[in-house]
């Protein structure tokens, strides 16, 4: 197999130093590597694959080579620099939010429209990581009984936050006061995601709904969310009513989800059996469980999904985006 040339933009927070995890386990081919994070981390070394590399400063010309950018350095970055690493050669996968919703940039959960890159720009956008471990079980149902319409209410985890956010939560258990959160967030749930709109609902939440219809190719789909910040370190939680054109049948709901690829179905909650975050944490399946027939509308199921959403929602998605590429590139 061809070996390739890499460079991790943000290498030096929660979720770079998950690409480069992630990155070995997955054995991708890599023949180069090349880190890049803020000035402040300049001159830090990271390990990979055994071997040392110091932390780089993003310039111009620094992607001429690179054959997969890989990002995760927030959206000011990716808006400047994700644009200089394609315009120099580099397929970009974008970790923020600032290309997900551009036309000409894919939007990609690899096991559902990894063709859609194929005729778009060279940045290809990694989805928010309550959509990603959604449209999984989504996509699973709606190829069996047609999804109509679906209401999302997330449970996230503290890392959604990064570093800040796993700080003020170890803060706050350690009984000082909280600094990052509007509440301590060790004592409570946050009904507040990003910043609030007029309509009432915050960005987090409307990221939910618009992802979900362009990855699943369903503009018209009818989407709302609630998304709220639980006093959880790692995999956040999703219960999804999702209502179906056609009669809906709980054993091949569950025959559904479990044949499809990277979900996990825990489902026998007379005995415990479900999803939890401990569970999810440190791997990148997305389990499915406490699926049962919607009591307040026809043709209806509710199910809850957890995944790391450090892992699964954000860094394995985009190695796994790149290493499918790979392997069509070397079919």
């Amino acid at each position: 197999m061809k070996s390739y040339n890499f460079a991790v933009v943000g290498a030096t927070g929660l979720v770079g130093r998950t690409f480069l995890k992630v990155m070995e386990e997955y054995h991708l081919p890599v023949k180069s590597l090349r880190l890049f994070a803020s000035a402040k981390s300049l001159g830090v070394k990271l390990t990979y694959a055994g071997k040392e590399y110091e932390v780089e400063e993003l310039k111009e010309g620094c992607f001429v080579g690179t054959d997969f950018a890989l990002f995760s350095a927030g959206a000011s970055v990716s808006k400047i620099w994700a644009k200089v690493a394609s315009d120099e050669g580099a397929l970009v996968v974008d970790n923020s939010s600032q290309w997900r919703m551009e036309e000409d940039c894919a939007l990609i959960v690899p096991e559902i429209n990894i063709d859609d890159y194929k005729d778009k720009s060279r940045i290809i956008a990694n989805p928010n990581c309550s959509t990603i471990q959604s449209v999984l079980p989504l996509k699973a149902l709606d190829e069996a009984f047609g999804l109509k319409k679906v209401t999302f209410t997330t449970y996230q985890a503290v890392s959604g936050s990064g570093k800040k956010g796993l700080d003020d939560l170890a803060r706050c258990e350690r009984g000082e006061k909280n600094q990052f959160y509007p509440y301590d967030i060790s004592k409570t749930c946050i009904p507040e995601i990003d910043i609030f709109y007029d309509d009432g609902y915050s960005k987090e939440e409307m990221k939910m709904v618009n992802e979900t219809r362009k990855i699943l190719h369903r503009p018209d789909l009818k989407i709302s969310a609630t998304c709220i910040r639980v006093p959880v370190p790692v995999a956040h939680g999703v219960v999804m009513q999702a209502e179906f054109k056609k009669p809906v049948d709980v054993i091949k709901a569950r025959i559904a989800l479990a044949n499809y690829e990277d979900i996990k179905v825990l489902d026998d909650p007379k005995n415990h059996i479900y999803p939890v975050s401990t569970i999810a944490a440190g791997n990148d399946y997305v389990y499915v469980g406490r699926i049962r027939k919607d009591l307040a509308v026809d043709n209806g199921l509710l199910l809850y999904s957890v995944a790391d959403n450090v892992r699964k929602g954000a860094a394995s998605n985009a190695v796994q985006i790149v290493k499918k590429i790979i392997a069509e590139w070397e079919h």
